[in-house]
């Protein structure tokens, strides 16, 4: 991108190729669906909506809204906004109602796909949690156009605290998704916030897409994969696949804690018994290196207490080598935690400075506000963590996921319980309202949220980082 640049393209944050703009190629561009899946409306949803319906992409678009019900309070929000730009997009709201055999998510997926224009050649799955650059729709088509074996293509999320140890912790557990970039674009790894697939998939239901979703499906993202690990389809990831992603401001470790519970859940969820194993490779080799990574500090504080000890009571040297090898134990420890926190600043600036550049609109990212000191905490406190989460997840075989518990048998939802008095009032990481009065948004806390998302919209340094 600097090097089109440098060569006269201010476009480079669309294409690095700047006659890719001609109309003669924009034209020929295939016809694309988003589908965005919602659920609650919180401070960041305007600002993430209005991002992905004002795509620069060139080619036939259309933006597929899809709540539960009118109830939901994102129904009104996303269509006072859609109203605002009823002339200059196509989009449109999809009551998808209340899912029977599968997760609400995969259900209002598929009703979106139903919905979807005769046409689509490309369907995007969006989060309402992801912030688009402007040519992000148009680098993902390009990518399959390019290559039609690719069964899927994803991003990935660049987290941005709010201060909260639990937005730390949250950072600190999406950092291993950059390993996709390492692999020259291939991965097996997939985020359910974004991914690309040929719309046909969906029409014919090729590799038992849509009955494996649709069955006792639970996280599309590690269904999708089993399916193409099953069938050796390619799934990969462009290098400007990596979006900004706010977390809430009041997020409390208790919505932390909830999310890591629906994170270690997902590894109970399989399709085939190949997938099974796989999992429960994951989830013995994850319990083991979160606390094999934990272990070690521990030890160093034993070593420490015992060098202080030493050092009060006034040992002499000879009587100290054991103590001397814990301490210099305790230094190569240190030493590898300053690496891998110099790592993760590296990567976290390069993700930062790629994303000021594809998108030249916006306020700018900026590393000021990220505290390493909390980021080394997060990483003890969710690896000690996640094993707790992750054996808590396999015993019970049920969890509550915005109001709705799912509960799994052989690996695919069994039986679907719904309450507003069993579950939480927010969403953990967007911290988003789950309900409203019926067929009128709440007077307090969807209004309330409204108005403050749309005075933060309108003072855009509130979102710098």
């Amino acid at each position: 991108m600097k090097d089109s640049v440098r060569h006269g393209n201010s476009f480079a944050f669309l294409y690095h190729d700047v006659n890719e703009l001609e109309h003669s190629r924009q034209v020929n561009l295939p016809r694309v669906s988003v589908v965005m899946p919602l659920k609650g409306f919180g401070e960041h949803n305007l600002h993430n909506w209005r991002s992905q319906i004002t795509s620069l992409y060139g080619g036939p678009v259309e933006f597929l809204f899809v709540v539960e019900s009118i109830d939901d309070p994102a129904y009104h929000a996303v269509s006072l906004l859609i109203s605002d730009f009823k002339d200059e997009v196509d989009a449109k709201v999809i009551v998808a109602g209340l899912s029977t055999t599968c997760s609400q998510k995969i259900h209002n997926q598929l009703v979106g796909v139903e919905k979807m224009h005769n046409e689509t050649k490309y369907v995007l799955f969006l989060d309402d949690d992801v912030r688009l650059h402007p040519g992000s729709i148009g680098a993902l088509t390009a990518e399959m156009e390019k290559n039609p074996d690719i069964f899927i293509q994803t991003g990935y999320p660049l987290d941005l605290p709010s201060g909260s140890l639990g937005s730390y912790c949250i950072y600190e557990y999406h950092m291993p998704c950059s390993m996709g970039f390492a692999t020259g674009g291939k991965t097996f790894f997939l985020w359910g916030g974004c991914m690309m697939m040929h719309a046909d998939d969906f029409r014919l239901d090729r590799y038992g897409v849509v009955s494996g979703l649709r069955d006792g499906g639970y996280s599309d993202d590690m269904t999708l994969a089993a399916i193409s690990g099953a069938h050796k389809r390619l799934i990969t990831s462009p290098p400007v696949a990596v979006f900004p992603h706010p977390l809430a401001s009041d997020l409390t470790f208790s919505r932390y804690w909830n999310y890591l519970r629906k994170q270690t859940f997902v590894l109970e969820s399989y399709t085939t018994k190949v997938n099974w194993i796989m999992n429960r490779a994951l989830f013995t080799s994850h319990c083991y290196l979160s606390w094999g990574f934990v272990a070690p500090y521990f030890m160093s504080m034993i070593h420490i207490t015992a060098a202080l000890r030493v050092y009060i009571k006034g040992y002499s040297l000879e009587e100290t080598t054991l103590t001397s090898g814990g301490l210099l134990l305790v230094s190569c420890l240190a030493t590898c935690t300053a690496i891998e926190l110099l790592s993760m600043w590296n990567l976290t600036r390069i993700e930062v400075h790629l994303c000021n550049m594809l998108s030249p609109e916006a306020p700018r990212l900026s590393l000021a506000s990220y505290k390493w000191g909390r980021v080394f905490i997060a990483m003890l406190v969710d690896n000690f963590l996640y094993t707790i989460s992750a054996f808590r997840s396999h015993f019970s075989q049920s969890i509550n996921w915005s109001g709705i518990r799912y509960h799994l048998k052989n690996g695919k939802i069994s039986k679907i319980d719904r309450s507003k008095d069993m579950g939480p009032v927010f969403t953990d990481l967007g911290g988003k309202h789950l309900y409203g009065k019926k067929g009128a948004p709440p007077k307090v806390s969807f209004v309330g949220s409204l108005a403050r998302t749309i005075a933060q919209w309108r003072q855009p340094k509130k979102y710098e980082i």
